[in-house]
């Protein structure tokens, strides 16, 4: 149980002080590589907790995914963030008030008794008596495919018509687009096509006049 402990103070640690470098570092590029961090120190802490596969998710997800875009655009916009950093007070009120509601939140969750009315008079779902002592994988397959079947149905209709947008955006039909038809390609007459041209050969020419 101690060295649970201080593996978690180790990464917690590690997760604050990359996330504070996050905002503070004047390199993006620095930036992005401290955001990693910080989701590797998370994805370890959800390892710690017994959650493997949402750490799993974490790491192929955000770190190889998202993180690694935001590398690919930084790098790209060459976004300069001395600039942003001399503005910073500009952005200090709204901030503030995300983190205010932020703290708000943990406050909720760690201590109900901050509000008036019991909690235990809201309608709720105890999961873990609908759900056998099985491993994460499979409490999550239970879940989706029985409880939030629809949800999960919906979830796959919006993916499907987004990478359908995608892809009818990014086609372009016009004249200069080459088409290529493999049909008529194999039915053409090759004898008719290839002809063999005879060609004066200038070196033997001279050679021979010497």
């Amino acid at each position: 149980m101690l060295k649970m402990n201080i593996l978690f103070f180790i990464f917690a640690s590690i997760a604050v002080m990359s996330g504070i470098m996050v905002i503070q570092s004047r390199n993006p590029v620095h930036s992005v590589l401290f955001l990693i961090l910080v989701f590797f120190n998370a994805a370890a802490l959800l390892i710690l907790v017994g959650l493997d596969f949402f750490a799993m998710v974490l790491v192929v997800v955000y770190v190889g995914a998202i993180a690694v875009l935001f590398l690919f655009v930084v790098m790209m916009l060459n976004i300069k963030l001395t600039e942003i950093h001399e503005q910073k007070l500009r952005y200090l009120p709204i901030g503030g008030l995300i983190g205010i509601l932020f703290l708000f939140e943990i406050f909720v969750i760690i201590d109900n008794d901050i509000f008036f009315y019991q909690w235990s008079m809201l309608p709720f779902v105890e999961w873990s008596s609908l759900i056998q002592n099985n491993t994460n994988i499979k409490a999550i397959g239970q879940l989706i495919y029985t409880y939030f079947f629809y949800d999960f149905i919906l979830a796959s209709l919006i993916l499907l018509v987004a990478m359908i947008g995608a892809i009818v955006l990014t086609m372009h039909r016009g004249a200069i687009v080459k088409s290529q038809n493999i049909f008529e390609q194999n039915l053409r007459d090759f004898s008719k096509t290839i002809t063999k041209k005879e060609t004066f050969n200038v070196y033997s020419s001279k050679n021979n006049e010497s």
